[in-house]
């Protein structure tokens, strides 16, 4: 077990393709024999009882920070940099809660981290060591969305379309966009990028060498 994890960060807008960047860097570090977690942001949303709460009767806007468990995120980033297992919540989008948590994971030498927020918000940002963000047009990333919330996650077309305009698109101009001049290292177009997924993981290995992991 290492004696703490190395941080990676990928940021993007929703349907932006940071899931898919996250998700084939792990499979190329693994390739490279690095042990990696991959950690996603939206396991991390508060319980509804405490987003309505937070919300005090309004709509709930699930892409501001207020919907997120940014303490128990910044937790266990804080854990796995000193070499403490966490124990990662389940959370179930169909019925918009909190369900259970996983079992203990101990820290492997990289951990993926993707999600809406993370350089936006310093708890979260101050913890990582490399900071990717994938930047990918927004007629793509609406498409993207209309797809997934239709087809994963039971929701009919109009009301992505309206949550969209509501407050996708205002909170991505707010806060992921602007969040863009943290990046160490920026993807157009996402994981179709070859070029850039090769130089990502070499430049992993090469820190992760240098600092004898």
């Amino acid at each position: 077990m290492p004696e703490r994890s190395w941080l990676i960060g990928i940021v993007g807008g929703s349907g932006s393709g940071k899931t898919s960047v996250a998700q084939e860097l792990c499979r190329r570090l693994h390739r490279a024999q690095v042990a990696t977690l991959f950690l996603d942001m939206d396991a991390y949303y508060a319980p509804l009882e405490v987003v309505k709460a937070r919300f005090k009767g309004r709509e709930i806007n699930w892409d501001h920070p207020h919907a997120f468990d940014l303490e128990l995120m910044a937790t266990h980033l804080g854990s796995l940099r000193t070499g403490q297992s966490i124990r990662k919540p389940i959370y179930d989008f169909t019925v918009s809660d909190r369900v259970g948590w996983e079992e203990p994971q101990a820290p492997t030498q990289v951990v993926i981290l993707e999600g809406l927020l993370i350089f936006a918000l310093p708890e979260l940002r101050e913890k990582l060591d490399v900071k990717i963000f994938v930047d990918t047009d927004a007629d793509i990333r609406i498409l993207r969305r209309i797809q997934r919330d239709t087809r994963e996650r039971g929701r009919d077309i109009e009301g992505v379309i309206q949550q969209y305009l509501d407050f996708v698109r205002p909170m991505h101009l707010e806060f992921v966009e602007p969040s863009k001049r943290w990046a160490d290292l920026i993807v157009p177009t996402g994981v179709e990028n070859e070029r850039a997924l090769e130089m990502i993981t070499h430049h992993v290995l090469g820190l992760l060498s240098r600092q004898g992991f």
